[in-house]
């Protein structure tokens, strides 16, 4: 009785791991990439300048990630306070 209730069981947890990991692996909701700003100078409204556009927008944001990852390394470096002791 003991044996039937482990393989049963385990039977169970088999089949919840499986359809967890089912629904997991199975592809999502199409994804949807955001729409392209607007330029908001004039120069980059004219033909034949929108992918000077999206290469400035894309160095843009490289530069922002490469400052906020510069500032989390230094913050990450700084030395730990010193913690006060307690007085008995």
């Amino acid at each position: 009785m003991r044996a039937v209730f482990g393989v049963l069981s385990l039977l169970f947890v088999v089949a919840v791991v499986g359809f967890l990991a089912k629904k997991q692996l199975s592809p999502s909701q199409a994804v949807k990439l955001p729409a392209v700003m607007a330029p908001a100078d004039k120069a980059a409204t004219e033909p034949g300048s929108a992918p000077n556009a999206a290469a400035a927008n894309v160095k843009e944001q490289s530069q922002q990630t490469q400052a906020q990852f510069k500032a989390a390394l230094e913050s990450a470096m700084q030395p730990a306070r010193a913690v006060p002791d307690e007085k008995p």
